[in-house]
């Protein structure tokens, strides 16, 4: 099986090349000028869980920038159960952000970056299944969105997730007009909230509806600021590695 290299859309080059924002080039157009995908490694059968609660979850993303915390949506109980899961279990625990764009989004969750070499890329790893898309209107990708990365459309057409990489938003402030320019492009149509969160708090809206949104940092917005204006190497991984631990908060 061939495995695809997580990758992302950087909001600031496509700013300065159009104006308008797309995830459906791949990563060698973006080098000319293009745009990204969020890639992850094509993996089967789907995970199942078991339902939780409905009780309000947390996360602590901590890092040596500081610490982050993370509601889940109950909404998206499959992604909610699966990082759950995976928390506990320590998945995440030493494991870095491979990949950082300054004013789109940082990104993490391959295991594979546990003993991470220095000066190789990730993006390859994750457990040996896909979640379904479970795209909820109510949530939007808003600074501080928690969301899943996958393949490609053109491999993956269900937008299924990875089972364990994701990304967190930075994003940045969007005008109106901008705004406008998206929901032509992309064929939807931002809420009146939406467009508040992104015209003040900023993000990545072109993102809407592609991947699953499934919690947001309620704590430590400033953290998401300092990863991402970290120095980086070809490839967006960090110069130095930033190392994570993902606990549950009781």
């Amino acid at each position: 099986m061939i495995m695809n290299r997580l990758i992302v859309v950087s909001l600031l080059s496509m700013m300065i090349v159009a104006g308008l924002w797309s995830c459906t080039q791949s990563m060698a157009d973006s080098k000319n000028g293009g745009s990204e995908q969020i890639q992850v490694p094509a993996a089967s059968p789907q995970v199942k869980v078991e339902a939780v609660d409905q009780k309000e979850y947390k996360v602590l993303i901590s890092t040596e920038y500081g610490d982050m915390v993370v509601i889940l949506y109950n909404e998206t109980p499959l992604h909610r159960d699966n990082f759950l899961k995976l928390a506990k279990e320590g998945f995440y625990d030493g494991t870095i952000f491979h990949r950082v764009i300054r004013n789109f989004m940082i990104q993490g969750g391959d295991p594979e970056t546990r003993n991470a070499v220095a000066g190789a890329q990730y993006g390859n790893g994750g457990p040996p299944y896909t979640i379904p898309a479970e795209f909820n209107k109510k949530y939007f990708h808003k600074k501080g969105a928690l969301a899943a990365a996958r393949t490609g459309d053109n491999m993956n057409p269900k937008k299924e997730s990875s089972g364990s990489q994701f990304y967190i938003v930075q994003g940045q402030v969007l005008t109106f007009e901008q705004l406008t320019s998206i929901e032509t492009r992309n064929r939807i149509k931002f809420s009146p909230e939406q467009k508040q969160a992104y015209t003040t708090v900023g993000g990545t809206p072109f993102l809407d509806q592609s991947y699953t949104v499934f919690g947001e940092v309620v704590s430590g917005l400033e953290v998401i600021d300092k990863i991402a204006a970290v120095r980086t190497l070809p490839g967006d991984r960090p110069e130095k590695d930033v190392k994570m631990t993902v606990t549950l908060v009781e």
